[in-house]
């Protein structure tokens, strides 16, 4: 019984040491973030959006064309200006993911 609470102690520690932070922000339960990829300066004014898609089911399933080149076709964008990732699920069952494209 001893030295199955050592180990279970054990594998508390690791896990409590080994950290979950990841490079993108994601919720256990939800997620809904925008997240910043790529910014030039522009002047312009009236700039153009375009958005691509795509949507995951389960993390096994995944459908669309979420691309930069996908997304620039659908706003008739040829110089693109700024980058923007958008991510939404719940419980990691369905997601709904977006590029959103600014530009000229």
């Amino acid at each position: 019984m001893k030295k199955q609470m050592i180990l279970l102690g054990a594998i508390a520690g690791a896990a409590l040491l080994s950290g979950c932070a990841t490079t993108i922000p994601q919720g256990t339960f939800y997620t809904d973030v925008k997240v910043p990829v790529a910014a030039t300066s522009s002047t312009a004014a009236n700039l153009k959006t375009g958005v691509s898609s795509c949507k995951s089911y389960c993390g096994v399933v995944t459908i669309g064309d979420a691309s930069i080149e996908a997304a620039k076709k659908n706003g008739g964008i040829k110089k693109v200006v700024s980058v923007d990732w958008k991510a939404k699920s719940i419980l990691g069952l369905v997601g709904q993911y977006e590029c959103i494209v600014k530009g000229e």
